[in-house]
């Protein structure tokens, strides 16, 4: 999947995640999406941009409204 490729890549890259959100999120209504995350369409647009810098609260928030949830693993 898309988003577990990007969580592969955040350790290089760290901006990859919220990055991918905001491509399956463009997929999506945003305006919709906004209203559950509980921010405006424009500062869920700005969050997950390539240039954003959201909060882990609002990446979760969006994951959540997305339908997706984050899973950690050991890798021992």
């Amino acid at each position: 999947m898309f988003l577990e490729i990007a969580l592969e890549d955040s350790a290089e890259d760290p901006s990859a995640v919220p990055h991918a959100l905001g491509i399956i999120a463009r997929s999506q209504n945003m305006s919709e999406l906004a209203r559950r995350v509980g921010m405006s369409r424009d500062g869920l647009y700005k969050a997950l941009s390539e240039e954003g810098n959201p909060t882990w609260s609002t990446i979760l928030k969006v994951t959540n409204a997305l339908g997706l949830r984050f899973e950690l693993h050991s890798v021992a």
